[in-house]
């Protein structure tokens, strides 16, 4: 926790680097690149530092650990330092590269905020520096130990490469070599890594949107991102036969093992988690009322209707409210509503588990209505695709 001497410190300065946090980042980021560029081959994402989300995604997590730490000094934020280990760890992240991380943060802040950044100021925000990496260093060494081998990435074969709604295709993958696979839990994703035309590689999370706990094979499904460098090499080379590097399956996301209520709100492309979850409660003839929530700009562009409707009919206390941007053509039997996601009228199951995954501004907007319908906070989980900026809004 923080010291006495840093306390007042962070209390007087959290405002202004807060504010120029933005400005900080991007800088960092150069400085980090320019000094180790090997950390663009493999672990850092290109396309993410172009679009600036990585950047931001940094400063929000940055100005919400300080300020949890004033808010409530006795205690770390687990959730939000979870999901940050869960990405690192899948990213092979380790210890010895958060001096370096740190060498360079510090130097755009001091480059940035100038005189203002006093040797007090620098050694409190030394201190809220390494009580985050260390919260996350040993979050991250106890997830590494649970795997079933000490390497990062390891060789599967495309054995299967399917179309999956309009602009996605569903990759099936197997081993490569003996190496003992990990299992995985339903909602996880996988690091995919692969080397792109110039010679660099590239990584990116993709959720497993099959059988997740099987160590035999990998199934996920992407959906094209123009303007990301992985999904468009996925989609263009990836073929039957080839090899690339997976991760063990990570992901801060535990589907509650209670008799509670579930409820999926998803849109587009975040309908993967979801269908690995159903697939999961009807394999093992789940009894559990399921209450599936979707949202796409139409059916066509639907990835895994098929399968996720396959599971929904397996579940004799499941339903599905759809609603599409398009409904034209749509088939009857699936009775769309036409629009946005909406819960005003839609009746959540008392003491439901909640679990959303979208884009940000959807998941915003479906969190604060199932809170106003009576769903606590605290029983609302949900998963980002790429960078985490819940926390920069």
């Amino acid at each position: 926790m923080l010291s006495d001497t840093a306390r007042p410190v962070i209390e007087a300065t959290l405002p202004v680097v807060a504010a120029h946090l933005d400005e900080i980042t991007p800088r960092f980021y150069a400085r980090m690149f320019a000094a180790r560029p090997e950390l663009l081959d493999g672990i850092f994402s290109r396309a993410n530092q172009r679009n600036g989300t990585q950047q931001k995604a940094l400063a929000g997590s940055i100005a919400a650990f300080a300020s949890h730490l004033l808010q409530h000094p006795d205690t770390l934020p687990e959730k939000v330092l979870s999901r940050i280990a869960h990405k690192h760890t899948s990213l092979g992240i380790v210890e010895e590269q958060y001096p370096i991380v740190y060498e360079h943060l510090f130097a755009a802040i001091a480059e940035v905020l100038g005189d203002a950044v006093t040797e007090e100021v620098a050694a409190a925000w030394s201190e809220v520096y390494w009580l985050m990496a260390d919260a996350l260093v040993k979050i991250e060494k106890g997830l590494y130990a649970q795997q079933a081998n000490d390497r990062v990435w390891t060789p599967w074969r495309l054995v299967a490469k399917e179309a999956a709604g309009r602009g996605s295709i569903t990759f099936r993958l197997e081993p490569a070599d003996e190496t003992p696979a990990s299992a995985g839990r339903p909602g996880q994703y996988v690091s995919v890594r692969v080397r792109l035309q110039d010679g660099l590689r590239q990584c990116r999370q993709y959720s497993l949107s099959g059988e997740a706990t099987s160590t035999s094979t990998r199934v996920f499904t992407t959906k094209l991102d123009e303007g990301g460098e992985v999904s468009p090499h996925l989609h263009a080379h990836l073929n039957v036969g080839d090899v690339i590097e997976l991760s063990h399956p990570y992901g801060d996301i535990e589907l509650d093992t209670s008799d509670a209520p579930i409820v999926l709100a998803t849109a587009g492309i975040g309908c993967t988690p979801s269908a690995s979850v159903l697939h999961n409660l009807a394999a093992s003839a789940s009894e559990r009322q399921v209450l599936v929530l979707h949202a796409e700009r139409s059916e066509q562009d639907w990835a895994l209707k098929e399968q996720m409707r396959e599971s929904l009919t397996s579940l004799p206390n499941a339903d599905l409210t759809l609603w599409l941007e398009d409904t034209a053509g749509a088939a009857e039997e699936l009775a769309p509503r036409e629009g946005f996601m909406d819960l005003a009228h839609v009746e959540l199951p008392a003491n439901a588990k909640v679990y959303l995954c979208g884009p940000l501004p959807f998941m915003r907007a479906v969190r604060s209505q199932a809170i106003a319908a009576g769903i606590p906070a605290t029983d609302i989980h949900y998963e980002v695709f790429g960078p985490d900026l819940w926390l920069a809004a």
